[in-house]
């Protein structure tokens, strides 16, 4: 495509929508927040200015978290500056944490995929930022193969069994066996946390708190991990599937693609043998609770412990949307869809209200709490089913409460102060999931204008911290093991300014990523044909109004008085859908025009401050999805494939 194909010119002058005006304040802002963060925490060459070391298996994943909005911005419009940052940061923290002893070949030697999850939404951001990058492909491509078996180091699955061989694996393959290091930067962090095990000598069962910090306890805690839960497979390995996706959608080789939807059905098959109710723990050999007295529950981060259901449901939401991306089959939510319906049918009323079981014990279900709707909301955004709308509506909250839309707000655990500086509450400070859904019921017309002031006070609240004391990261190095302190390695995700919930949902129409290493979804994405990159032109603004199962309503404007602006809107995130016939209206929705188009990319003219509703009719998952852009095919694309051992150059 090209800046002379425009598909559509649109003529038609614009009152400025409060929102359009928001939206470009709100990008501006970011434009700006963003060097300014990146400025206040790195030394000239780009390594964060922290410790000079850090032990144990943890913290890779908390920098990549601070920093890896940089390359959305970039993807939603955000500058080139933007995308520099976002190159510079990974490279850096890569490797940084090299050298502090997590990472080996550019990937966390091992952890779990709760961690590696939150890590790596980074590498999906840099594949929708720049889908050309011959190093963001080679990587894709070998830190799959640490999964799919091709790696000759890291024996990660068993192929055979379609099972991950432990729950904390990486470059260097399954740990079967942790040591007191490993965990000895999260010991302040567990006491807090209810036991792992329900016989551990001298710790009372149950509690909330179990003393990680006395050394006696902590030995036998790690024992006992070794012998219950660090071998065989979890439902948390789930989350390895993007991984596997992002290598398929950088290369479109189909082994990737297969890869993902077996090991969901491998857990769908344990589910079934397991009378309806996924198991938290499989041993090597494949049988349900194997090191673990035959008791389907009580893995790593399985039913009890330290999460529960959050860290059940969670992976398999993003392993069912990542097969459904796949093959645009909405059957592959079925296994979501049928542990959400089985906690749901464990729920009981208090107050007027549902609470369902978060926790299996040995004595049965236990920590009952209000039911989240937000897994039903990211189903529902990609299937359309109304049974799928039904999995949030029924819940009973969504009518008449959180309509608006929320500066995320937590306690913190130690002060107890309430303020939007802690998002252990609202992880990544993704807090307006259910405010959006009802907005595309059309429920909360104001939703824009809510969503962007919000968003816009929380960047200014976040750079406040930035510039005050809090934000000095001189201060933070005094004491980098105390978790209360403000050397937490957490802190460059708590104050990181870089924050846009609100806006991709209102341009991407869909909800933000699930945080612990979901592929960010959407009805549609953008491009500046004007300058061949990624994200809404300059002046630019979009607002994605309605969703149906076969159609789409966007408005798209042109803030700027004096200059037209070109625009190609994508069907997709991934290119994964088909435009049909389009609608043009004006801004008092009467017809201006109508045409035709056919496939994934639509390309507008929109004169000096004019704009257009468009309603398009889409064929929802009928293309190959891809990092494709309108400029470079994925067959463009090359693997080095580097020298094999054996191997002899002839003359």
């Amino acid at each position: 495509m090209g800046e002379n194909l425009d598909q559509f010119v649109s003529t038609d002058r614009w009152d400025k929508p409060q929102w359009a005006l928001l939206q470009r304040n709100l990008i501006g802002l970011l434009n700006r927040a963003a060097p300014e963060f990146v400025e206040r925490y790195t030394r000239a060459d780009g390594t964060l200015i922290w410790r000079s070391d850090w032990p144990g298996m943890d913290g890779s994943d908390d920098p990549y978290e601070g920093f890896k909005n940089l390359a959305l911005l970039y993807v939603l419009g955000g500058n080139e500056q933007c995308l520099h940052l976002a190159r510079r940061m990974w490279e850096t923290i890569t490797w940084q944490w090299t050298e502090y002893g997590q990472i080996y070949r550019e990937f966390d030697a091992y952890y779990d995929w709760m961690h590696h999850g939150e890590s790596y939404i980074y590498l999906y951001f840099l594949g929708l930022a720049d889908a050309s990058s011959l190093m963001d492909r080679q990587r894709a491509v070998r830190f799959a193969s640490f999964y799919d078996g091709s790696d000759a180091e890291a024996q990660n699955y068993d192929p055979e069994k379609k099972l991950i061989r432990s729950p904390i694996s990486g470059s260097r393959g399954p740990r079967f066996e942790t040591t007191e290091e490993d965990w000895c930067t999260h010991r302040g962090i567990l006491d807090h946390y209810l036991p792992p095990f329900e016989d551990l000598p001298g710790v009372p069962f149950p509690s909330n708190t179990c003393a990680w910090s006395d050394d006696g306890i902590y030995r036998s805690i790690i024992d006992t991990m070794n012998e219950r839960m660090t071998k065989g497979d979890v439902p948390l390995n789930l989350v390895s599937t993007s991984l596997l996706a992002h290598a398929f959608l950088h290369t479109g080789e189909k082994g990737y693609k297969q890869w993902v939807l077996d090991y969901h059905a491998a857990w769908k098959e344990r589910t079934v043998r397991n009378g309806g109710i996924i198991p938290d723990n499989v041993g090597l050999d494949g049988e349900i609770g194997a090191y673990n007295q035959g008791k389907w529950w009580g893995g790593y981060y399985g039913w009890r412990w330290p999460h529960g259901f959050m860290t059940i449901i969670e992976p398999l939401v993003v392993s069912g949307l990542n097969s459904l991306l796949l093959t645009g089959d909405d059957g592959q939510l079925d296994l979501v869809r049928s542990q959400l319906d089985r906690h749901w049918q464990l729920r009981r009323e208090e107050d007027g209200r549902w609470f369902a079981p978060h926790r299996k014990f040995d004595t049965g279900w236990s920590d009952y709490r209000p039911v989240n709707p937000v897994y039903g909301v990211h189903l529902w955004a990609m299937s359309m089913k109304e049974e799928d709308a039904e999995r949030v509506e029924r819940i009973g909250d969504t009518a008449t409460g959180m309509t608006a839309p929320a500066i995320p707000i937590g306690k913190h655990p130690k002060t107890g102060e309430l303020s939007p500086s802690y998002p252990r509450m609202t992880k990544h400070f993704i807090a307006n999931t259910l405010p959006w859904f009802n907005y595309m019921r059309g429920r909360n017309p104001n939703y824009p204008v809510q969503a962007l002031e919000a968003n816009l006070e929380f960047i200014h609240y976040q750079l406040d911290k930035v510039r005050s004391e809090e934000g000095d990261p001189a201060v933070w190095a005094l004491d980098g093991y105390n978790i209360g302190s403000l050397s937490t390695i957490h802190k460059w995700q708590d104050i990181c300014p870089i924050m846009m919930e609100q806006l991709a949902q209102l341009t991407l129409g869909a909800p933000m990523h699930i945080a612990h290493g979901g592929l960010q979804f959407g009805r549609v994405r953008y491009y500046d044909p004007a300058h061949r990159r990624p994200g809404l032109p300059d002046s630019v603004a979009a607002l994605v109004e309605q969703l149906g199962a076969d159609s789409l309503t966007l408005s798209l404007v042109n803030l700027n008085d004096s200059e037209a602006r070109s625009v190609i809107v994508q069907a997709g995130v991934y290119g994964e859908h088909r435009f049909g016939h389009c609608l043009a209206r004006n801004q008092d929705g009467i017809e201006i025009g109508a045409f035709k188009t056919d496939g994934k990319w639509l390309q507008l003219r929109l004169e000096p401050g004019c704009g257009v509703k468009l309603e398009v009719q889409m064929e929802l998952f009928s293309e190959k999805p891809s990092y494709e852009t309108p400029w470079f095919r994925t067959e463009d694309g090359t693997v080095l494939r580097g020298r094999s051992s054996g191997s002899v150059a002839k003359d």
